[in-house]
């Protein structure tokens, strides 16, 4: 697709699924994630959805170290509520990486409900970050926090910001816009991506 040549250079995580195992989806049930999965999900690429990605990458890191992440055994908390500003973002992206979802998320197989993801995500949560993770094998979990104020636009964006949002802005200027909002993205990617200043941490 007609990506950004960045995408291609972010981090990637991979985990392995034992659903996709199971279900022959994958012979190894091992499965990597690049950020244009992220955009291609939440059909644009922004810090929130840049934020949300590193977030899940620097929270598997957190509980599993050097060992494999395992989809589908991990439980995820949001402090927002499901329909407040960006919290539907950051879920969407939470869900897709570590396969935690609400009461739609997929039920299990078989009587005891093997697999199942539904209601492994809880909205409203009282948690000291944006999102926090647990393991449920080991019960260990990290609160994360997303801190955008270390890499700020670029300082045109004052001028384009308003008209872009407004339609006012030219085709020049509209290009503009993407570039240097893109251009943000990327220095949190590629830069930032293990500042601890950006992504926050504290256990659970």
């Amino acid at each position: 697709m007609d990506f950004p040549d960045f995408f291609a250079k972010a981090p990637t995580i991979t985990l392995k699924d034992p659903l996709a195992l199971f279900l022959g989806a994958s012979p190894s049930g091992i499965i990597t994630y690049y950020y244009a999965d992220a955009v291609k999900l939440a059909g644009h690429s922004c810090p929130t959805v840049a934020g949300a990605y590193l977030m899940m990458r620097t929270g598997l890191r957190y509980l599993y170290g050097d060992a494999m992440p395992q989809r589908g055994d991990i439980e995820a908390r949001l402090r927002g509520a499901r329909d407040e500003g960006t919290t539907g973002v950051v879920a969407a992206i939470t869900t897709l990486i570590t396969g935690a979802a609400p009461e739609t998320g997929f039920a299990g197989i078989g009587a005891d409900h093997r697999f199942a993801r539904r209601d492994l995500m809880q909205f409203d949560s009282a948690i000291g970050g944006l999102v926090a993770l647990r393991r449920r094998d080991t019960g260990c979990g990290v609160v994360l926090e997303l801190n955008l104020a270390t890499i700020p636009p670029h300082p045109d964006m004052q001028v384009l910001m308003p008209k872009a949002v407004s339609g006012q802005a030219s085709e020049t200027e509209q290009a503009r816009f993407g570039a240097l909002w893109q251009d943000r993205v990327a220095r949190m990617l590629l830069e930032n991506a293990d500042n601890p200043q950006v992504i926050r941490v504290s256990p659970i």
